[in-house]
């Protein structure tokens, strides 16, 4: 039997030692290229395609060059010189009690 020429999510995950969740998540950033075949839209990987993923973040890790992970829809970053939401959430200062809070 000749080897396959497209691998499923559950294979990519195996073969990456993944989730099925963590390799449809790259499909779906398209970091990770694949197809849907079928009436019922099953995820395809090219094996030369999962090998090109492979090779570059190889060359990203020997570069120092990882990007950090895209921000998630729907998240804005902080510009720059603007404090971020975290940051500024309660820093009103409570009066001093003694350690103690009155109500």
């Amino acid at each position: 039997m000749p080897t396959p020429r497209f691998l499923t999510l559950d294979d990519v995950a195996e073969i990456l030692n993944v989730s099925w969740s963590q390799a449809y998540a790259l499909v779906r950033r398209k970091e990770l290229i694949a197809i849907q075949i079928g009436g019922r839209g099953q995820w395809r990987v090219e094996v030369d395609e999962l090998e090109r993923f492979i090779q570059q973040k190889y060359a990203e890790a020997r570069a120092g060059s990882v990007p950090p992970p895209p921000a998630e829809p729907g998240t804005a970053e902080p510009v720059s010189g603007e404090p971020d939401a975290a940051a500024s959430a309660g820093t009103t200062a409570a009066p001093a009690t003694g350690g103690r809070r009155r109500r």
